[in-house]
């Protein structure tokens, strides 16, 4: 039993040319997807969203030195902000390990 539970995650695992995909351009008819997505990255990623994020952190950090907000959800916000704007960075880190495992 224990023989096939192996045998079934290395078969999963492993890659093959089954497994394997093409990934030319963008499919026909994304266009305005791939546009809005791109605004949205823009958007969130810009100068405003960094002053909103800075705004966020000082006022969170305050919150927390001053005993009025939990320590727990403070580092909360500030996880989300580095989340938020190193999410390039993240999922080319992602991808660039795909793409040494194949």
């Amino acid at each position: 039993m224990t023989k096939r539970l192996i045998a079934f995650i290395v078969a999963t695992l492993s890659s093959s040319a089954a497994f394997a995909q093409a990934t030319g351009g963008n499919p026909a008819g994304s266009g305005p997807i791939v546009a809005a997505l791109g605004w949205l990255q823009g958007t969130l990623l810009g100068n405003v969203a960094t002053a909103v994020a800075v705004i966020a952190v000082a006022m969170v950090g305050f919150m927390m030195l001053t005993g009025r907000m939990n320590w727990r959800f403070g580092a909360t916000v500030i996880v989300g902000c580095f989340v938020l704007f190193g999410a390039g960075a993240i999922v080319t880190g992602i991808q660039s390990t795909a793409q040494v495992t194949r």
